[in-house]
């Protein structure tokens, strides 16, 4: 008899696999995120947006109703249930995926994985009072992401000594809490946070220096997609002027060992990712993501 060895993240019963790049979509449900802010504004727009990543190859959707870009002020919590209870409850029957909520709000985070979410993506990393709760007793898989200061005024002056070591020792310090709150490391992902309380050198350190993150033992998260950061290098003001380097930065980070990539543009990313699979080395046999991209063991069969 046959075991399937292939490891998993496990969201609240629906099944993540790690032995590949996972692309995760991003729904925004809000006026007024960086890049597609007012987007959807009806539940069946939404839902829709979401079938059509998942179509182009997504593997789990993220869906936030708070905008965190760079000046943003909080919503309340009863602002945001409004917006990503009812798509997320639409949602959940009509996908096999994983639901990811984007959301710091213990209160949020408890009805969107009753509603059929089976992750948390929190930017503040569970520091909200019950959030670690709320966590551990749903059985949900959570990101936890580092954040320096607050959306409204982080990107007012970010200082660090050294970024890559303190982004770590922050990522490390929030695993052991979380697992201390009974989060099993088995539903633990890392975010280093690009773009949050961090100038474009910041970034830029820790992208190069990726790998550092998968030592903690986490699969790695990144959310690089229409980034002020790309626009910066690429001297693309408009963020959906930036999809060409959005795919560069999520094949690089891919190439740095991240497990996931957060991107606005599921289709280019695949397309990217799926080229890398198809010339990459025996040894990392990923499979390309998409419903119907080849693996590498097809593309390189032994026989």
């Amino acid at each position: 008899m046959e075991f399937d060895t292939t490891p998993y993240l496990d969201c609240a019963g629906k099944q993540l696999r790690l032995d590949r790049p996972s692309i995760m979509g991003v729904l925004n449900l809000t006026p007024d995120s960086f890049s597609d802010g007012g987007r959807y504004r009806d539940v069946a727009a939404a839902v829709a947006a979401a079938l059509q990543m998942i179509e182009d190859g997504a593997h789990l959707i993220d869906i936030g109703g708070e905008s965190t870009r760079p000046g943003a002020a909080e919503v309340d919590a009863a602002e945001e249930l409004s917006r990503v209870i009812p798509v997320i409850e639409a949602l959940a029957k009509q996908c096999t995926v994983p639901i990811s909520i984007d959301s710091s709000k213990p209160e949020v985070m408890r009805a969107a994985l009753a509603a059929g979410a089976g992750m948390v993506n929190d930017v503040r990393a569970l520091a909200a009072p019950g959030a670690m709760s709320v966590v551990a007793e749903a059985g949900a898989a959570v990101c936890l992401m580092h954040m320096q200061g607050i959306p409204e005024t982080m990107q007012i002056s970010p200082d660090y000594g050294e970024v890559v070591a303190e982004v770590h020792r922050f990522l490390a310090d929030r695993i052991l809490a979380a697992e201390f709150a009974g989060i099993s490391r088995k539903r633990i992902l890392v975010d280093p946070g690009f773009g949050f309380g961090k100038t474009l050198e910041h970034n830029l350190s820790l992208l190069a220096q990726l790998e550092r993150f998968a030592e903690l033992g986490c699969p790695v998260l990144v959310g690089l997609s229409r980034k002020s950061m790309l626009g910066q290098i690429c001297r693309r003001e408009n963020p959906a002027d930036r999809v060409s380097a959005s795919a560069a930065a999520a094949l690089i980070a891919v190439q740095h060992g991240a497990s996931i990539v957060r991107v606005h543009d599921v289709a280019a990313t695949a397309d990217a990712l799926a080229v890398w699979a198809a010339v990459a080395p025996r040894k990392l046999r990923k499979a390309a993501p998409g419903p119907s991209g080849p693996s590498l063991a097809d593309l390189f069969d032994d026989d």
